[in-house]
């Protein structure tokens, strides 16, 4: 394309030379301009002989200038653009130049476009205002036509009074003539007086005509006159609105054209930027290929950088396990008052120390929320005292079995009993130890070097121990639980200073006879009686009905929180939970709890929010029933 444009450009700077030296005579040329008297020429001019004539040399054009041809062209300019046109074709800005005179051209046709439109614009304004010109004569012309009207009108008023006033004159003095004639005829005279009679009566009317004549024609003028401006005032309005139309039209299309070249513009903008951008990456990277030194360069930091981050996340992926190892919480602990790690729990366990001492305070008997039988109840206090008292002493912690129904109150003892003698609490489940699979032995023995990291000592309780502490000769039983059962009695093998094994099993015939050997103090947990089953229902009635809903509720639950209503109690006499305790016997601690969860629960499903006598019999009466259909399911109905 650059090669046909130079090819024509050098031809049209030639054409355009030699049309130029073509129209110009050179001084020194061959042409000459004739004389202008061709007398004087031949007088002028010296006669030759014929000899001379014939041995005369034909004349020669004088060349001055060694640039210029004996024609008077001179190349120079042409060779000039062939160079200049050379120079931009081998430049790498060629299809440059060319897009920059097409852009030029381009630009040149849009504001040509612009200045016709504004010139199509001026040119409907002229009409707008040729139609107001055309409007204000068609109303001076209807103004003066009125006018005429009006005045014609008038005159021929004038000169129908006169003619009248003529016409009575001429009357009377007719009447008045004929009445002197006559004078002597009474007859005659009274003719005469009723003639003028008739005469006034006929000028009257006439002179009324006239009037109304006159009011209708002027009536009808002014109809004439606002018909016209009606009109007027139409074609103004509706000249104006075709202008105002029709320059919008003009302003749209003009606001079209901006936008679109705009459009363009931020296109061409945005497609010049990309090429840049893929044209520099693509530099870089041929530059990268093409050049060995600078591709092992490449290649040498992008493999580092790889390298450093897989070594840096794999590194610390590594010492963070061997960091959770070492100062971690162990995957089987599932409730502890020590923190996952050493630093994390001195708070919690200064919390839960005060917690204790006021739960303590509270109680009288300093046993928390643990509500057990008195002779069980003073054989774990005599524990957690000798428990403390051995700790003290550095010697060896007895291990402990609790067996009983469930919802008896083990696991709670348990964590009562660890807080009264100062050891941490650590609860398991056997549950958890089969999953485990092989990982099982190296779990249980990770469990126990963290429990000796214990300054204050640890109770570690295993909940539901029988799950992987049951006799070893079962047929079921996989090789890997074996092998954590005996990791287990290896760890418990000695008397052991630092950790404390409670067993809880609601079935302990199916423990391993060497686990109940490890077992030193053996406490049976019976379900509560009804003394003890009439405290349970007082303290929930305290904890479930008489301070629910006490809470102060913040600024977040005043505005999108439904206000919490306070039970009010009815009816509910000690007499009436006596009675209750005699109904529900055979319920463990956690039915009692429910039975007052399902009291709460009746309540706040009532409209008035109040518990009364009626209401806690029919929830007790439900939930005994309950109980009883659930013992006849299960086959243990003492019956």
């Amino acid at each position: 394309m650059a090669q046909k444009c130079a090819i024509g450009l050098i031809t049209a700077v030639a054409a355009s030379v030699s049309l130029s030296q073509s129209k110009v005579a050179s001084a020194d040329g061959p042409f000459t301009f004739p004389a202008a008297n061709p007398q004087q020429q031949a007088a002028s001019s010296p006669p030759s002989t014929a000899g001379e004539e014939s041995s005369a040399p034909p004349p020669r054009a004088r060349n001055d200038n060694p640039r210029t041809s004996s024609g008077g062209f001179d190349p120079e300019a042409l060779e000039r653009g062939a160079k200049a046109l050379k120079e931009i074709n081998n430049s790498s800005y060629a299809k440059n130049v060319f897009e920059s005179i097409k852009q030029q051209e381009e630009t040149k046709q849009t504001e040509f476009a612009a200045k016709a439109q504004e010139y199509k614009a001026m040119q409907a304004q002229a009409e707008t205002e040729r139609q107001k010109v055309i409007y204000d004569e068609h109303k001076k012309l209807a103004q003066h036509q009125a006018q005429t009207k009006s005045q014609m009108a008038r005159y021929e008023d004038d000169l129908a009074r006169k003619r009248m006033q003529a016409r009575n004159f001429i009357h009377t003095f007719t009447t008045f003539r004929a009445s002197f004639l006559h004078s002597n005829c009474p007859t005659r005279n009274q003719e005469l007086v009723k003639m003028q009679e008739d005469s006034a009566i006929r000028q009257e009317q006439a002179r009324r005509a006239t009037e109304e004549q006159i009011q209708a024609q002027r009536r009808q003028t002014e109809r004439e006159k606002a018909e016209i401006e009606r009109e007027t005032i139409k074609v103004k309005a509706i000249a104006e609105a075709e202008g105002r139309a029709h320059e919008a039209r003009l302003a749209e299309d003009v606001n079209r054209r901006m936008l679109v070249d705009r459009a363009n513009a931020e296109r061409e903008k945005w497609v010049a930027a990309i090429n840049t951008t893929f044209d520099h990456i693509g530099g870089g990277l041929r530059a990268i290929l093409t050049d060995q030194n600078k591709l092992i360069v490449a290649v040498g930091g992008a493999t580092a950088l790889a390298a450093g981050i897989y070594t840096t996340r794999e590194g610390a992926k590594v010492i963070w396990s061997y960091v959770d190892r070492i100062l971690g919480q162990p995957s089987l602990i599932r409730e502890s008052s020590r923190g996952k790690y050493p630093w994390s729990g001195s708070v919690s366990r200064v919390m839960s120390t005060l917690r204790g001492k006021g739960s303590a305070t509270n109680n009288g008997k300093g046993f928390g929320d643990v509500i057990l039988h008195p002779s069980l109840q003073k054989r774990i206090e005599h524990l957690a005292n000798a428990t403390a008292n051995t700790k003290s002493h550095q010697a060896p912690f007895r291990n402990m079995l609790f067996y009983g129904p469930p919802g008896t109150g083990k696991t709670m003892a348990a964590r009562e009993l660890a807080r009264k003698s100062g050891l941490d609490y650590a609860l398991m489940t056997g549950g958890d130890v089969a999953p485990l699979g092989s990982q099982a032995v190296t779990k249980i023995h990770q469990l126990f070097d963290w429990g000796k990291k214990s300054k204050r000592g640890l109770l570690l309780f295993i909940d539901e121990a029988d799950a992987f502490l049951c006799e070893r000769n079962k047929t079921y039983m996989s090789e890997a639980q074996r092998s954590a059962l005996n990791a287990l009695l290896f760890r418990t093998g000695d008397q052991s200073k630092d950790i404390v094994l409670a067993l809880a099993t609601n079935r302990p015939g199916d423990l391993d006879s060497a686990v109940a050997d490890r077992v030193d103090e053996v406490l049976e947990f019976p379900l509560p009686g009804e003394e003890e089953r009439f405290k349970l229902l007082s303290l929930y009635l305290e904890k479930y009905i008489a301070q629910a809903g006490p809470r102060k509720p913040g600024l977040f639950d005043r505005l999108f929180k439904k206000e919490q209503q306070k039970i009010e109690i009815k009816g509910v006499t000690e007499e009436l939970l006596k009675e209750a305790a005699a109904k529900t016997e055979g319920f463990s601690g956690r039915e009692i709890a429910k039975l007052m969860a399902s009291v709460q629960a009746a309540v706040y499903g009532s409209e008035d929010c109040v518990l009364d006598s009626a209401l806690f019999r029919e929830v007790v009466d439900y939930k005994v029933a309950e109980h009883q259909q659930r013992r006849k399911l299960a086959g243990t109905d003492s019956k």
